[in-house]
């Protein structure tokens, strides 16, 4: 039997620390990282996505960050094709590739290896679902995809659309493939108590607002990004797309930001909670990160 190529995957909810702790795992390992995070491979999207510094990264190579324009559309399809392509040059250099994000969706495809169909747009569909509420979008999409609809961003217009679109094309939810990986996966997902991982919310957004966020937002727009496609990737770069346009006021603006932040975090758990094969530990207790790295070394033989 042939012996399958040992991966790492790191993930949680926003703000729960993944990207230190791959560091850390991959400092100890000798691995590298690739980024699973659907708005962090876009060039000039840093402050709004809580992207990893240069200083952060500390030596370690980091992969599938700054890669795509952000007029330009980056799909799962794509980020599974990257990531295997990545892994194996990985595994072919003698390291490790410790896969590391918060969107459920990407890594599921590369985990479990969903099959995705070449699903062509439909002119007709799009416009009648053009004229629907994002509420009324959420409701059909729910009807034919419960799972999708927990992890999408449900302010997202575009991305309920184009999910209605593939789920209407199937009749059902993609094929999932579990038989065919050559990888072998160990998953820690890392989780706060909700009291404390909203105040690290709200600390990370003021600190990103101090930075300079609602600039980098003013310059993505002033390079060519309207301001249409700066509210599609939701969160961060719709509400201070909209603060702007003076649609939002500042203060309401963080107010609504917060709250959104804070239920995408809880479809994230929602989502990543449906997989029991995990390790999940409190990143503030060192005895836990201690005893998790043991257990990856002895994963890698």
């Amino acid at each position: 039997m042939e012996k399958k190529s040992k991966i790492i995957v790191v993930l949680g909810q926003t703000s729960t620390g993944k990207s230190d702790f791959a560091v850390e795992i991959a400092e100890q390992v000798g691995g590298e990282i690739i980024s699973a995070d659907s708005r962090q491979v876009y060039k000039g999207m840093d402050l709004g996505t809580g992207k990893i510094t240069k200083k952060e990264m500390r030596g370690v190579p980091h992969h599938l960050l700054d890669i795509y324009s952000p007029s330009k559309i980056f799909t799962v399809n794509d980020f599974q094709k990257m990531a295997l392509k990545k892994m194996a040059e990985i595994i072919e250099r003698g390291k490790v590739p410790i896969i590391c994000g918060g969107t459920g969706f990407y890594i599921d495809a590369v985990v479990d290896g969903v099959i995705f169909p070449d699903v062509p747009p439909s002119k007709e569909l799009r416009e009648e679902l053009s004229k629907k509420s994002k509420e009324e979008l959420l409701k059909i999409l729910i009807k034919f995809d419960k799972i999708r609809a927990e992890n999408i961003d449900q302010n997202n217009p575009v991305r309920l659309i184009r999910a209605i679109e593939i789920a209407k094309y199937l009749g059902k939810v993609p094929k999932i493939n579990k038989e065919k990986s050559k990888y072998q996966f160990l998953k820690v997902g890392l989780e706060l108590p909700p009291e404390i991982l909203k105040e690290g919310i709200m600390t990370r957004l003021l600190y990103r607002m101090k930075k300079g966020m609602i600039k980098e937002v003013e310059s993505l727009h002033e390079d060519g990004t309207s301001w249409k496609r700066l509210e599609t990737f939701g969160l961060e770069y719709r509400y201070v797309a909209l603060f702007l346009q003076n649609k939002l006021k500042k203060d309401e603006m963080i107010e609504k930001l917060y709250t959104d932040i804070w239920h995408f975090a809880k479809r994230q758990k929602t989502w990543f909670k449906r997989n029991k094969n995990t390790i999940w530990i409190d990143p503030r207790n060192e005895k836990e990160k201690s005893k998790t790295l043991e257990e990856i070394k002895k994963f890698l033989g």
